[in-house]
């Protein structure tokens, strides 16, 4: 099989004071581990920090707010959170929210990558405020948004696509492994390398480098995902 995918109603969470997370698609790639997350309305967290890591935060349901000692940050619509690598912040929730975090290993070649050009951190940004974009392999309705650009985050990239009885249609890419998390709404085929399988909204995907690989969704359904790209060449400074 070469879809690797954790099903949105097969996460099983541990909820302690309001808060639960699991991770999920343990062990298809080494430097990549996605946790699915859900925090009840009323409740916050104060999320591990980490100094030699780099965390995304993709708030996919709910509402709430993010205070990290710098300023608030209102979560009212699918929104992204990037820390500043060891300072704290704390979630809260005013409905229940669920989360997609990823954490990312860096190597001594990514540290270098990210301390020669990076984005500014902590970052924050709002579906609504991300940046279109256009793409070959996409129908001609499909609507593409930036989260994360190339070089701005070491190897690390991100995006959100959006359409309607079309999609994603590409050809395998072996400088990128791909993970894919379905949104709202989404109700979608995903073939990798001639394998189809059906995909809604929750579940989240893998798809290893250099496989030929689509998205797309039937007349009348939706397909509606986030993916998140890791190049699995160390950077080379030159």
């Amino acid at each position: 099989m070469s879809i690797a995918i954790a099903r949105a109603k097969e996460i099983q969470y541990e909820i302690r004071e309001g808060y639960g997370e699991t991770e999920v698609l343990e062990g298809v790639y080494p430097l990549v581990h996605g946790f699915k997350c859900v925090l009840k309305a009323g409740y916050d967290v104060k999320p591990e920090v980490y100094a030699d890591k780099t965390a995304v935060y993709c708030f996919t349901r709910g509402t709430g707010y993010i205070t990290d000692g710098l300023r608030a940050y209102n979560i009212d619509e699918l929104s992204f959170y990037i820390p500043d690598f060891s300072r704290e912040f704390t979630i809260h929730a005013v409905s229940d929210m669920e989360i997609m975090k990823i954490v990312v290993d860096l190597l001594e070649s990514d540290k270098a990558a990210y301390e020669d050009t990076h984005m500014v951190l902590p970052s924050f940004k709002c579906f609504s405020e991300t940046e279109p974009y256009d793409q070959s392999c996409k129908g001609p309705n499909t609507r593409s948004w930036s989260v994360i650009h190339s070089g701005n985050l070491a190897r690390v990239l991100m995006g959100i696509v959006c359409a309607e009885g079309e999609g994603t249609v590409e050809k395998g890419h072996p400088s990128v492994a791909q993970y894919n998390y379905a949104l709202e709404g989404a109700d979608f085929e995903l073939t990798v390398d001639g394998e189809t399988i059906n995909t809604k909204e929750g579940d989240w995907s893998y798809v290893p480098a250099g496989l030929d690989h689509s998205l797309v969704s039937e007349k009348g359904k939706k397909v509606f995902y986030i993916w998140f790209e890791h190049m699995v060449d160390e950077v080379k400074l030159s």
